[in-house]
């Protein structure tokens, strides 16, 4: 199953994951967003899938019955499907090679239960461009802006369904515009810090179709002790679990 430039890592959930090399690899912002999806049993959509680790973590937890992953680039969605092979959950992971701003609900999935997505954290024209282009299609809104996903999020959700997404806090004000643009509005936010002495570096939001007013700012989530790198209780256990427990 491995191809030139591909290496098999093992991972939580007890997962093997290929990955190219000169792709982007799995993270802690791919964890947590598997950890911040509630535990429903139903059928999902990701946005972006790119190796289909956050579609197989969820699986792998009975997240969902099913999940079909977009992925726009070829061959990082033919990754993501020999992942489903892997690790046995070809018969409920499907891959889709399209361009999200194309994908509509349809008899392929009816309308779904819960869309979820790690999208590029950064505008096609900021930052310094990497000369990998795969890395630079992830990292960049070259296929797609943050508005783009939210209105794929609201064309496959069934009213009612909710989209879940891990993003950069200094774009929390462009995240918050495209989710009510597209009628998404936002439910739950939680704000990840590497310690008690450092601004956030993610956020993980959820929003609701068609949903009323009303957001929960959840208590914030360390990873690290202060002045080390041992994780805090509370991170040890959501790597254990691979849940985020909710404000009651």
């Amino acid at each position: 199953m491995i191809k030139e430039n591909e290496r098999i890592n093992e991972i939580n959930e007890n997962l093997k994951l290929i990955e190219n090399k000169d792709s982007l690899t799995f993270g802690t912002d791919a964890y947590l967003l598997s950890a911040f999806l509630p535990s429903k049993g139903k059928i999902g959509v990701e946005l972006g899938c790119g190796s289909g680790v956050i579609s197989l973590l969820a699986l792998s937890r009975k997240k969902a019955n099913s999940i079909y992953g977009i992925e726009v680039q070829g061959d990082i969605a033919d990754i993501a499907k020999r992942n489903g092979e892997l690790n046995r959950f070809s018969d409920r992971f499907s891959v889709i090679c399209k361009d999200l701003r194309e994908v509509k609900s349809d008899d392929t999935f009816g309308e779904v239960d819960f869309v979820f997505s790690n999208p590029p954290y950064m505008k096609a024209d900021s930052g310094k461009l990497n000369e990998n282009t795969q890395k630079n299609i992830s990292r960049h809104e070259i296929f797609g802006t943050i508005n783009d996903f939210c209105a794929c999020a609201k064309r496959l959700l069934k009213h009612g369904g909710d989209f879940y997404v891990v993003y950069r806090p200094d774009r929390l004000p462009d995240l918050i515009y495209a989710l009510k643009s597209n009628n998404l509005e936002p439910k739950r936010l939680t704000f990840i810090h590497s310690n008690t002495h450092t601004p956030p570096s993610l956020l993980l939001i959820s929003a609701k179709l068609g949903g009323k007013s009303g957001l929960v700012i959840d208590k914030p989530i360390y990873i690290y002790e202060d002045g080390t790198t041992q994780y805090t209780d509370e991170f040890a256990k959501i790597y254990e679990s691979c849940n985020i427990e909710r404000t009651k």
